[in-house]
């Protein structure tokens, strides 16, 4: 803080309290003006009520005196006052200091235990879960939301159900949090209107969903573009990040308008890394509580 701030901040703490201290010390010896019946004069509700005029009690002057007390005590031990440092030599930053480095010696056993075990195994783990979920919540649920069941407005996958874009092994998993995923539906506006809508019935009937069979025939020859990505058979391919089209779990949807738009008009998908933000301890245990929320009844500590 500037010298400048400091004397402003000190020269607001002098008159606030010089103000408040005025008035603690006049006000029980002020004499106010009284009326034989020891009332002020003041009336309401046509003279049935009075303003009387009595004596602070002596339980409100002492506790207001030690308010007082307590705090010309803390601007001498804390900062506050300007620049004033604290007898106690106290800071912010050298309480977060402290508590950071408790935290860390706390978890730092905990951490060396879960290194020891797979992301598979350390699903199992209850304390792996709890420090997990934290985590999860803290840094992934913006997307993926608190359950981990996702978003299609964002195209963020649930990731309680068994369906992998790149994969559900624990290496899959920890790749995909520390590095980060980028996917890319190109736009196929280009095929025409008619063909992007037979292929939109074609993209239904490969999931046995309600579809309009002479237009779902018409768009099977232009599945020939998407197998690249996709597979032939619509499988989809974990190595670039092609949802499998078989099933009826729909990254952004799975309706005749929602698959119309990814065809026509693409899709982006992004999945930032985490790496920077955590650790490679605690990618580990997110990526254990992950794979914990699709393997809950099999994920066990061994």
């Amino acid at each position: 803080m500037s010298n400048g701030w400091s004397l402003w901040v000190m020269f607001l703490v002098v008159l606030n309290l010089g103000i408040t201290l005025f008035l603690f010390l006049w006000g029980p010896r002020v004499k106010i003006p009284t009326l034989p019946d020891g009332t002020s004069g003041h009336v309401w509700a046509h003279g049935v009520l009075r303003e009387g005029v009595r004596r602070l009690p002596r339980w409100w002057i002492v506790l207001s005196a030690s308010m007082f007390v307590a705090g010309f005590t803390y601007l001498a031990l804390y900062p506050g006052f300007g620049n004033h440092k604290g007898l106690l030599g106290w800071t912010s930053h050298g309480e977060l200091a402290r508590d950071v480095a408790s935290n860390d010696a706390k978890l730092g056993e905990l951490m060396n235990r879960f290194n020891l075990y797979p992301v598979e195994q350390l699903a199992g783990d209850p304390a792996a879960q709890q420090l997990g979920r934290r985590l999860f919540e803290d840094n992934c649920a913006a997307c993926h939301g608190y359950a981990g069941k996702g978003n299609q407005l964002l195209g963020a996958p649930d990731l309680t159900d068994q369906d992998w874009l790149y994969g559900g092994t624990g290496k899959d998993i920890t790749t995909s949090i520390h590095d980060g995923r980028g996917g890319v539906m190109p736009p196929w506006a280009s095929l025409g209107e008619d063909n992007v809508n037979n292929l939109v019935q074609y993209v239904l009937s490969l999931s046995g969903s309600p579809h309009n069979e002479a237009m779902a025939a018409a768009g099977k020859p232009l599945f020939a573009t998407c197998a690249a990505c996709h597979g032939p058979d619509g499988k989809g391919n974990q190595a670039v990040g092609a949802p499998n089209l078989t099933d009826h779990i729909w990254l952004y949807g799975g309706t005749v308008a929602d698959i119309h738009q990814t065809i026509h008009d693409g899709r982006q998908g992004h999945m930032p890394t985490w790496s920077p933000r955590l650790s490679d301890d605690q990618i580990h245990v997110v990526a254990a509580y992950v794979y914990h929320l699709s393997h809950d009844a099999d994920a066990s500590l061994r």
